[in-house]
């Protein structure tokens, strides 16, 4: 079984690094309104990529767009999250101040911002279509939304832990994690972008 989509999606993704705006939003939480949103936000994850894995491709279709198109433009969104990552940034960080402060108001946090666009966002959303393509079987198919429960126990457990995680690690050990993750990612998004290079020009091939 080829594990190379579940560690692309575990570098994007990257709960651990989520952990301190999960800390941050659920501030005066309740045990039970915490629980509650660590379920709400790790059966979104999931929910997300499962959805990708198997209407993504539909979609493509529905507008016309062709996967190697597809496969350079999420290659560069890759990229572009990878560096984010190396500079000890999420890679779906893409809220504002204005947005932070406006999720904080509200009762539940778990699916935006948490969710959308922190853990699970247009670079998540692209990998998964593109890994979609390459699933030839059933059984590939099936395992690429398993990945997705995958995610979301990895989300649930770092979200549960959240606190004793801070401590222990620290900001620069979340740092540190984060940059380690950045870098396989961006060897990844090459791959990525130089495989729909060669589907779109095959003299580069």
């Amino acid at each position: 079984m080829d594990f190379k989509p579940l560690v692309t999606l575990l570098a994007i993704v990257n709960p651990l690094a989520i952990v301190p705006f999960f800390i941050h939003y659920t501030q005066g939480f309740s045990s039970a309104q915490r629980k509650r949103t660590i379920m709400v936000a790790s059966f979104s994850a999931f929910a997300v990529i499962a959805t990708c894995a198997i209407v993504g491709l539909q979609v493509l279709e529905f507008f016309n767009i062709s996967l190697a198109s597809f496969q350079v433009g999420g290659g560069m969104l890759l990229l572009t999250s990878a560096l984010a990552m190396l500079n000890a940034q999420p890679a779906e960080a893409k809220v504002t101040q204005n947005e932070v402060d406006d999720a904080g108001t509200k009762t539940s946090i778990a699916v935006v911002p948490l969710t959308i666009p922190l853990l699970t966002g247009p670079a998540t959303m692209s990998t998964v279509v593109i890994y979609a393509d390459q699933a030839q079987t059933f059984l590939q198919h099936a395992a690429l939304v398993g990945y997705g429960v995958v995610i979301g126990l990895a989300t649930a457990l770092c979200f549960t832990l959240a606190k004793p995680i801070a401590r222990a690690l620290g900001q620069t050990g979340i740092n540190v994690m984060t940059r380690l993750m950045g870098l396989i990612l961006a060897a990844l998004a090459v791959e990525v972008m130089a495989a729909g290079l060669t589907k779109l020009f095959p003299a580069l091939g």
